[in-house]
């Protein structure tokens, strides 16, 4: 590893967090009821700058010396930076005393960057607006991705930008919508932004405060689940929750598809094998919820229940209208397994992603066929073209290390906190699949204020590793990592 360089990154990307942190240091000034508020940002920011203007002193660094970041580097920056910058942004939770400890701030922040959404507070109305604010930005933050907002901000960095990138794009591959890395992350937060502006305006239509519709844009946007009111998006009119049905589904498509659609190319979704599962998997998922619902309860609206529930979960966001704790079990196992499945890649959904299940399905199919037909040579294929095995083998790694991890996840949990079964394993998933909400006692109605501490840090752990697709985090307890 290259230690200057890593810790020169990680210092710039602190650098840019703390002057972003400003944002919510202006809505606590606005809210000028809560002095403590804006003394624990001001502290924050003030820190964040000192330290990122100290690393970077003592690790002078010329431009050139980028260029010899590797793969190896850009991992380890990845997932040192998201835990730095969730240390410092936890700061604001625990100096104002909103949090009884340093655990449940630094759970709470790690949630809102990794865009979880499980949460430990209980009563978020009596959350002064500057911290509320905050929260969600993490959301947003952490949504499209913190060291691609970097790529985007900052001065180029040289061919080790694409490490950095690749290192924290979700999806078994590293796709760009221009050749050059930081044009293409200028491009992806550009399609970010129009869409939150436009779900910001259609939110406020809808009658919701610029602040609800700010924090609610973050959260739907990002997939996270994060909400300004204890009753989620229940809270809220039938127009605003279809408004949140749609752009979660955007949120949960790949944005290099937003971005082609936009210059000109609309037809690129249905091009794309994995957006056309995604699609039609909503579209079925719907049609069966409504049907069991209709019979099961005689709900005078079932669609929009159905709709919400499914696409919330699919795209790992974790809002809710609805206690689907108390649903029939046949829906309840459905929705386990939309967990697992998560967004597209290239979104900002957790999960697997859908093109990783679709590719192992199709791997499997080939291995049944293959022992009937032993000579058989049967590629596998995406939209027609073979995929090599140097990414089915990459996807089928993925798959046994998430898997692992949901089992050893569920087994710390029950362990950790005496809970049942249903709680662990949901637990589990919900926080590495980066969802928020599970069954049990981290239902749809509960939170995760009752959890220990050795617990907590179980689930923190999950939702770094989830975020960052594994490997990120991963890396850091290998020991030949810390070896130049």
């Amino acid at each position: 590893m290259h230690k200057k360089i890593v810790a020169s990154i990680v210092a710039r990307v602190l650098l840019v967090v703390s002057l972003i942190m400003l944002i919510p240091l202006g809505w606590a000034f606005f809210d000028n009821n809560h002095s403590l508020e804006v003394f624990a940002f001001s502290t924050t920011i003030l820190l964040g700058l000192l330290v990122s203007v100290f690393v970077r002193g003592i690790f002078p660094l010329d431009e050139d010396a980028f260029e010899h970041l590797n793969a190896k580097d850009g991992l380890a920056i990845v997932g040192l930076s998201w835990i730095v910058l969730s240390l410092f942004g936890s700061l604001p939770f625990y100096l104002t005393g909103s949090v009884l400890s340093f655990t449940d701030a630094f759970f709470e922040t790690v949630s809102g960057f990794t865009t979880t959404g499980a949460t430990i507070m209980t009563h978020i109305e009596g959350l002064p607006k500057g911290l509320l604010f905050w929260r969600s930005l993490t959301h947003w933050l952490g949504g499209m991705g913190i060291i691609v907002l970097f790529l985007a901000l900052l001065p180029a960095i040289g061919q080790g930008a694409y490490r950095l990138y690749q290192a924290e794009t979700p999806g078994p591959t590293a796709e760009r919508a221009q050749p050059r890395v930081k044009e293409t992350a200028k491009a992806l937060w550009g399609v970010y932004f129009m869409l939150s502006f436009l779900e910001t305006l259609l939110l406020k239509i809808g009658g919701m405060t610029w602040f609800d519709a700010l924090c609610h844009t973050f959260g739907t946007m990002a997939t996270g689940g994060f909400s300004t009111k204890t009753a989620s998006i229940a809270a809220f009119n039938p127009f605003i929750q279809w408004v949140i049905v749609v752009f979660m589904f955007l949120a949960g498509t790949n944005f290099i598809l937003h971005y082609q659609a936009i210059k000109g190319n609309p037809k690129t979704f249905f091009k794309s094998e994995e957006f056309r599962w995604y699609f039609f998997l909503v579209l079925a998922l719907i049609f069966v919820f409504t049907f069991i619902l209709k019979n099961a309860y005689g709900l005078s609206m079932p669609v929009r229940t159905a709709a919400f529930q499914v696409v919330s979960i699919l795209t790992t966001t974790g809002y809710v209208t609805a206690d689907f704790n108390l649903w029939p079990q046949v829906l309840r196992m459905g929705l386990v397994c939309l967990m697992f499945i998560g967004g597209c890649a290239g979104s900002t959904g957790g999960g697997m992603k859908v093109v990783r299940v679709f590719l192992m399905f199709k791997v499997a199919v080939r291995s049944v066929v293959q022992t009937i037909f032993p000579n058989a040579v049967i590629p596998v294929k995406i939209e027609g073209k073979p995929v090599s095995d140097k990414i089915v083998l990459g996807v089928l790694s993925f798959g046994a290390i998430f898997i692992s991890l949901f089992v050893v996840g569920a087994l710390a949990m029950a362990a950790t906190n005496n809970c049942d079964l249903q709680t662990a394993a949901t637990a589990s998933i919900a926080a590495l699949g980066n969802i928020g909400p599970g069954l049990g006692k981290v239902g749809a109605a509960e939170n995760y204020a009752w959890i220990s501490i050795p617990g907590k840090w179980v689930l923190t752990f999950l939702m770094l590793a989830g975020r960052l697709e594994l490997y990120s985090i991963l890396i850091l307890f290998i020991p030949t990592t810390w070896r130049k």
